[in-house]
């Protein structure tokens, strides 16, 4: 299928690891060109090397504003045609672990800078009529996950903003929505793992063993496959999706909403 990606443009946040470089690669290989953002220098010049045609760099980590003056810059006069929204997640707690410090950390780290980057590149891309806004939730916003309640709490408010954006603009030619992975093979998983097996006493083989056997497909998701979906929304052909959180999960949540 042809996502109708040639020549097109995209600002893909966390471009260097799991569901980011995952979706980056894809993009490129439909000819499309990104400019990755990510916090490590080796692995932004590794990237842009292996396609040098395609990629564009950013070093800086997204969540600061400093970033975001840094990605404006590189932009210049150009309007993305899509963004991935992405950054890595709050440490994995239970709500006795928390402090209020840990509290103020995960809003900044998961609602305050999805906002600033919104308000910093939304005005170009409604004035020119056309644009795609995938943001990378969790599972968490449809149901509760084990040891996470910073993301279950906070990753609820990104939903909110989002759905509000969608009804806000809804007749502008810009799409906004979520995906919501489960446990996929990312760094996040492992930390979850190691978590588990901490508070468990148990080991990190037999804890990822555990958490996979509790997993109705009994495995974790590849990134690959999950990149599939987020660049479709990227792309063209969903301009008529708009507002929807898209739980990829492997069929943990049991809802049926």
């Amino acid at each position: 299928m042809d996502l109708k990606l040639n020549s097109l443009l995209f600002v893909v946040c966390g471009a260097t690891n799991g569901f980011g470089l995952a979706i980056t690669k894809l993009l490129v290989s439909e000819g499309a060109s990104v400019i990755a953002v990510a916090r490590g220098k080796e692995r932004l010049e590794k990237l842009r090397k292996e396609y040098p045609s395609n990629i564009e760099a950013v070093e800086g980590d997204i969540t600061l504003s400093d970033t975001l003056t840094k990605l404006s810059e590189l932009l210049v006069n150009r309007v993305p045609d899509g963004i991935l929204v992405n950054a890595g997640g709050p440490p994995a707690m239970k709500f006795e672990e928390t402090t209020i410090h840990h509290w103020d950390e995960a809003y900044h780290n998961l609602l305050r800078w999805k906002a600033e980057l919104v308000q910093t590149f939304l005005p170009a891309i409604l004035k020119r009529g056309y644009g795609r806004l995938v943001f990378i939730e969790s599972a968490a916003v449809k149901q509760p996950l084990e040891n996470l309640v910073l993301s279950n709490s906070l990753r609820l408010a990104v939903v909110g903003m989002v759905k509000t954006l969608s009804q806000e603009f809804p007749d502008r030619g810009v799409t906004f929505n979520i995906l919501a992975p489960g446990y996929h093979q990312t760094a996040a998983v492992e930390r979850l793992i190691r978590k588990k097996a901490e508070n468990e006493g148990i080991s990190f083989d037999v804890a990822k063993s555990m958490m996979e056997q509790a997993l109705p497909m009994k495995k974790t998701g590849d990134v690959s496959d999950f990149a599939t979906l987020a660049v479709w929304l990227l792309s063209p052909l969903s301009g008529y999706v708009n507002g929807q959180v898209f739980a990829v999960d492997g069929g943990i949540i049991r809802s049926t909403l």
